[in-house]
């Protein structure tokens, strides 16, 4: 008969607290907010909601174009440029200049925290937008909207979404 060691019928719950302790740590990596990816419409109609359409002489169709090419309209894209800023969000926002990251010296003209713009609630999401547009480049600040959206005939982007 062999011995053991500790008490008899207890066994160390090691790969229970391993397991737990990965949980927490990939729930910090995480951004705390719900992302999403919208349909189509499913966009044009919140960012509709929140007076997009129209404002500063931008059609909701450009913003749906922009959230397309910038992001796939998905508020968890997360693109990282060679300089260590990021671009965040369904508009890809820098932190160079719009939002704060880990970065001490970004400028953070919308007043937020970049991982503010990686929620599925786009409130500040479009707040920061609203900012942006009102500089004197306005939409041309995205090279995707110079590129994809300007000048062209978008009304494909908003068709059939019943607004």
């Amino acid at each position: 008969m062999e011995a053991r060691s500790g008490a008899p019928g207890r066994r160390p719950c090691l790969p229970a607290i391993a397991l737990l302790a990965l949980a927490l740590l990939l729930s910090c990596l995480l951004p705390s907010s719900e992302a999403k990816v919208f349909s189509r419409c499913e966009l044009a109609r919140e960012l509709q909601d929140y007076g997009l359409d129209g404002y500063r002489g931008y059609s909701l169709a450009e913003w749906v174009c922009l959230a397309y090419f910038t992001s796939g309209f998905n508020t968890a894209a997360v693109d990282h440029e060679a300089d260590g800023s990021t671009n965040n969000g369904i508009f890809q926002i820098n932190s160079r200049k719009w939002c704060k990251n880990l970065t001490p010296q970004a400028i953070n003209r919308c007043r937020m925290y970049c991982s503010d713009l990686l929620s599925s609630d786009l409130k500040d999401t479009v707040i920061c937008a609203m900012k942006i547009v009102q500089e004197p480049l306005g939409m041309g600040s995205w090279e995707a909207w110079r590129h994809h959206c300007q000048g062209k005939d978008l009304a494909d982007w908003v068709d059939g979404c019943d607004l």
